[in-house]
């Protein structure tokens, strides 16, 4: 079974001012191929906020896959991937990527999302960009994929051939 969470960043959200369309879209997407998400949490657009929480995710919780949604873009508030990159060990390119290809066939827009893929210990980290309608593309394209790379990074050691 793999464990979730989901951590959506936003100040308005986090002060109760915003009702947080963009994680119960995620919790939607994940329950479609089976995963339920046992941790949920909105907190401030604050780096060392960020930077805990995915520490805690992943260090005490032992949580296999952390999404968060929201601070992918270039406004000076939007710190999730730079608060990711300090968390992780190991960036995964191709999922950000793919990411970044669909949706910027989408809108051009997807071009300024700096979100990030990467693992810490034996969990992936994904960033989302904010929207529910940018959670749905982007996190649709990875999907066939997440199962895959979780297994291979607790250590499967299965051929990757499909």
């Amino acid at each position: 079974m793999i464990t979730a969470g989901i951590i959506t960043v936003s100040d308005k959200g986090s002060r109760g001012e915003r009702e947080d369309l963009s994680g119960k879209e995620i919790e939607k997407l994940l329950l479609d191929i089976s995963i339920q998400a046992t941790e949920y949490d909105i907190i401030p657009d604050e780096r060392e906020v960020i930077r805990s929480r995915l520490i805690c995710y992943v260090d005490e919780k032992k949580i296999d896959l952390i999404i968060t949604t929201g601070g992918t873009g270039v406004s000076p508030r939007d710190v999730t991937p730079d608060a990711t990159l300090d968390v992780i060990e190991r960036e995964v390119p191709g999922m950000a990527e793919t990411m970044r290809r669909e949706s910027t066939a989408k809108t051009p827009h997807g071009m300024i999302s700096r979100a990030v893929v990467g693992i810490r210990k034996q969990s992936l980290i994904i960033n989302l960009p904010g929207s529910p309608r940018a959670v749905r593309e982007n996190l649709s394209v990875i999907l066939p994929a997440l199962r895959h790379t979780i297994e291979k990074i607790k250590g499967d050691e299965s051929d990757c051939a499909v």
